[in-house]
């Protein structure tokens, strides 16, 4: 088959066999420059789909990341709220414990007081 290619450039003129030599050897320098072209092309657009996907991925963690965080956040002011109802609590027993105290401190006396009274 390749003398039929070739058989359409008999006749020709040197300089224009040469010429033609010249556009075919450009054609296929083309033609690997298209090819390194094309895989480069292809490479950039595999490592585009896996910046996408990285993309996607650390998009998917920040919004779990942002839910864990508030849920945190939620967790806490509960924490908050039932550290002050607990110290509120506390200070109401220790004022119901000093006034206990000081009724009994108050019995106490009247106990020593009657007593005293009594051995009178």
């Amino acid at each position: 088959m390749s003398w039929a290619v070739e058989e359409w450039k008999e006749g020709l003129s040197a300089r224009v066999l040469q010429k033609i030599h010249e556009l075919e050897s450009q054609v296929d320098k083309l033609k690997k420059e298209r090819q390194q072209r094309q895989y480069q092309l292809e490479t950039l657009e595999a490592a585009l789909q896996k910046q996408k996907q990285k993309v996607e991925n650390e998009k998917n963690e920040s919004t779990i990341l942002k839910r864990e965080n508030q849920s945190l956040m939620e967790l806490c002011d509960n924490l908050e709220k039932a550290k002050q109802k607990i110290s509120h609590d506390l200070q109401v027993k220790e004022s119901q414990v000093n006034i206990q105290s000081g009724q009994l401190n108050s019995c106490k006396k009247d106990i020593e007081r009657l007593e005293q009274e009594l051995k009178r």
